[in-house]
C-alpha cells in the first residue's frame, strides 16, 4: 500500500535514490543526485514536494514536485514536474497519486498548471491527461537525456483563470493551426483573429552591445517600469527579480546602447548541460532596436552558447513580435490559453522555438491525447526544411505566376510535404479533387482510360491536379509516381482558407487558372479545326495529301 506526503528533509537521500535508478548516469542535472540540493529544494517557499511512500516499511518510491509563480508569468501559475518512480515501484499507481496529491495541495492557489512530459515514455502524459490536463502543444528537442527528446506541453487551468481571459487574440497565419487545436483542447472557441498585414520590427545595425551589469541594471529598471507599456515577450524570469538574483539564476541580459544611453535589452537563460536558451524578457525604447537584439543573442548561440534549442514566449495579441521572431527562424510549437497574468486579466501565449538539432521522432511513442497537435508541429518544421524548394517550384508554375515574395511565402506556407513510392497511386481519374500537388522531385506518370493508357509525364518543378481543385471538378486522369516522389500538397480547405484571408493570392491564381484553361481550349478548338479540314479535304479530293495540303 502506498500513501503521499510532503517531502521532509530527511527524504532527499531517497529521493537522490530514485533519480539515480530512474535515470542512471544520463540525467542532465546531477544535483537531483545530490542530498544537500534536494534539501535546498524542498525548503523552497516557491516549491512544493511530494513524495510516494510504501506504508509498511516506509520506504520512499516515488516523487514530484510544483514550482509556483513563475516570474514573469506572474501569480498562479505552476509548473507540475520531476516527477519519477523506482522501477521497482512501477505498475502500482505511485504516479496517479503522487499527481492526485499535487493537485490537493495548490488547485486552490493556482489558475494555471503546465507540465512537460516525455513522449517516448508515455507514462505521465497519460496520467496528466486523465486529470484534467490537455495538450497544447509540442516541443521539439527540448529535453537532452541520451538523445534530443521531444516534449507534450500540457496546461489545466483551475478556478476563473478562463474567464479572466482576453478573447480575440491576433496572430500570424503560421499559429493559427496549433492556436486552433489548443483553444479546441481547453474547451474553448477559436477566437483568434489572424493577422496578415502587421510587418516585422525594422532593423539598425549601429547600436553597441553590452552585457548587463550593476551599472546599467539601476538604468534599465528606470526603463521597464517608467516607459514599456506593454509587454510582448514572457518567461520564467523577470528583471525586478533584482541583479544578483538574476545572476544567481544564470540568467542574462544584453543591452543595446544608442549614443551612450541604453534603449533596449533582450533576458534570456542558458542551460549549458542540455543546450537550451530561453528568451525571456525584450525591453526596448524604438522599434528598430528589437531585430538588433535578437540578431545579436542568436550570433551568441551559434557561436559561444552552443544552443541546440531556444524558445520564446510571445504575447498572443503581439503579431509583429510573433512575425519577427518567425524571420528569425522561430516556428509555433504551442498555444497556451490564459498563461500569463497581466493588469486585471490573463494573456494567451504563442510560443515559439528554433531548433539547431535534427528533428527525430523515430524513438517517440503515439499517443492519441498528443498526436494532432504534434503532428501540427511536426510538418510546420518540414515545410520550414523544404520551404526553399516549394518557392522554387511555385515560381515555375504558370498557376502561380505573378505572385510577388511575399505571396509566394504565404502560398508555400499552406503547402504540406507528402512522399510517394515508387508506383503508389497519386490520386486516381473521377476521384473528387482536393489537391494541387508540386512536384519537388520524382516523376510522376499520367494515364487515362480503362484499362489505363499512358499519355504523359510531370515532373520536378511540375503541378499535378490544380485544374480540379480550383473548379472541383473531378481528375480527369491518374497520377503515379514513377519513382520516389516529393510533392509539396496545397488541399482544397486550405486553399480556400487562404483565398480567404489573401483575396490577392486568390485573384492571381483564378486569373492564371482562367488563363490556362482558354489556351487548353483554344489550342483543343485548333486541333479540331484542323482534324475537320483534313476530313474535308479527303472527302472532295481522295488521295490528296490532307494535312500536307492543309498546312500550306
Amino acid at each position: 500500500m502506498i500513501k503521499v506526503r510532503l517531502a521532509r528533509d530527511t527524504d532527499a537521500p531517497a529521493i537522490a535514490e530514485i533519480f539515480r535508478a530512474t535515470y542512471g548516469a544520463a540525467y542532465a542535472y546531477p544535483e537531483f543526485y545530490d542530498p544537500y540540493e534536494l534539501k535546498r529544494l524542498i525548503f523552497a517557499d516557491d516549491t512544493v514536494v511530494v513524495v510516494a511512500e510504501e506504508v509498511d516499511g516506509g520506504r520512499v518510491v516515488g516523487t514530484a514536485s510544483v514550482l509556483e509563480e513563475k516570474g514573469a508569468y506572474t501569480d498562479l501559475g505552476g509548473e507540475f514536474g520531476r516527477l519519477a518512480v523506482h522501477p521497482d515501484a512501477r505498475n502500482k499507481g505511485v504516479g496517479q497519486l503522487l499527481i492526485e496529491k499535487r493537485l490537493e495541495l495548490v488547485k486552490d492557489r493556482l489558475h494555471v498548471g503546465i507540465m512537460e512530459a516525455r513522449i517516448v515514455n508515455p507514462y505521465s502524459t497519460k496520467i496528466a491527461t486523465a486529470h484534467g490536463f490537455t495538450t497544447v502543444g509540442y516541443l521539439p528537442g527540448k529535453l537532452m537525456i541520451e538523445w534530443r527528446e521531444n516534449l507534450a506541453l500540457l496546461v489545466r487551468h483551475f478556478g476563473d483563470a478562463l474567464e479572466l481571459r482576453r478573447n480575440h487574440p491576433r496572430i500570424i497565419p503560421e499559429a493559427y493551426r496549433v492556436a486552433s487545436a489548443a483553444l479546441k483542447a481547453c474547451s474553448l472557441q477559436c477566437d483568434a483573429v489572424v493577422d496578415e498585414e502587421s510587418a516585422s520590427y525594422p532593423y539598425r545595425d549601429d547600436f553597441v552591445l553590452e552585457e548587463l551589469t550593476t551599472e546599467g541594471y539601476a538604468a534599465l529598471l528606470r526603463i521597464q517600469r517608467g516607459r514599456v507599456k506593454s509587454r510582448h515577450v514572457f518567461g520564467p524570469m523577470r528583471l525586478h527579480y533584482g541583479y544578483f538574483k538574476l545572476k544567481a539564476k544564470d540568467s542574462h541580459y544584453l543591452l543595446a546602447k544608442d549614443r551612450g544611453d541604453i534603449v533596449g535589452a533582450i533576458g534570456y537563460t542558458h542551460d549549458e548541460r542540455e543546450g537550451i536558451v530561453i528568451v525571456f524578457e525584450m525591453i526596448s525604447l524604438q522599434n528598430d532596436v528589437i531585430r538588433f537584439l535578437i540578431t545579436e543573442l542568436l550570433r551568441r548561440c551559434e557561436t559561444e552558447l552552443g544552443a541546440q534549442y531556444v524558445e520564446v514566449d510571445v504575447s498572443a495579441y503581439a503579431p509583429r513580435m510573433q512575425r519577427t521572431f518567425l524571420e528569425f527562424g522561430f516556428l509555433p510549437v504551442a498555444y497556451v490559453p490564459a498563461l500569463v497574468f497581466h493588469k486585471v486579466e490573463r494573456l494567451d501565449v504563442v510560443k515559439m522555438g528554433r531548433l539547431y538539432a535534427n528533428l527525430d521522432t523515430s524513438r517517440e511513442v503515439a499517443i492519441p491525447e498528443v498526436q494532432p497537435v504534434a503532428d501540427l508541429v511536426i510538418r510546420t518544421f518540414q515545410r520550414r526544411e523544404i520551404e526553399p524548394r516549394i518557392r522554387e517550384a511555385i515560381d515555375s508554375i504558370d498557376l502561380f505566376k505573378g505572385l510577388n515574395e511575399e505571396q509566394q511565402q504565404r502560398v508555400a506556407g499552406f503547402c504540406e510535404p507528402q512522399r510517394y513510392a515508387p508506383g503508389e497511386t497519386i490520386f486516381e481519374a473521377d476521384a473528387s479533387a482536393g489537391e494541387i500537388h508540386l512536384v519537388l522531385s520524382g516523376e510522376v506518370d499520367v494515364y487515362v482510360g480503362h484499362p489505363r493508357a499512358q499519355v504523359g509525364s510531370v515532373g520536378e518543378g511540375e503541378s499535378l491536379g490544380e485544374v480540379s481543385a480550383l473548379s472541383g471538378v473531378a481528375h480527369s486522369a491518374s497520377a503515379v509516381a514513377r519513382d520516389q516522389v516529393e510533392t509539396a500538397v496545397l488541399s482544397h480547405e486550405s486553399l480556400e482558407s487562404l483565398i480567404r484571408r489573401r483575396p490577392d493570392v486568390g485573384v492571381v491564381l483564378y486569373r492564371n487558372l482562367a488563363t490556362g484553361l482558354g489556351e487548353k481550349l483554344q489550342r483543343s478548338d485548333l486541333a479540331l479545326l484542323e482534324e475537320q479540314g483534313v476530313a474535308a479535304l479527303r472527302r472532295s479530293r481522295p488521295g490528296a495529301p490532307g494535312r500536307d495540303r492543309l498546312r500550306t
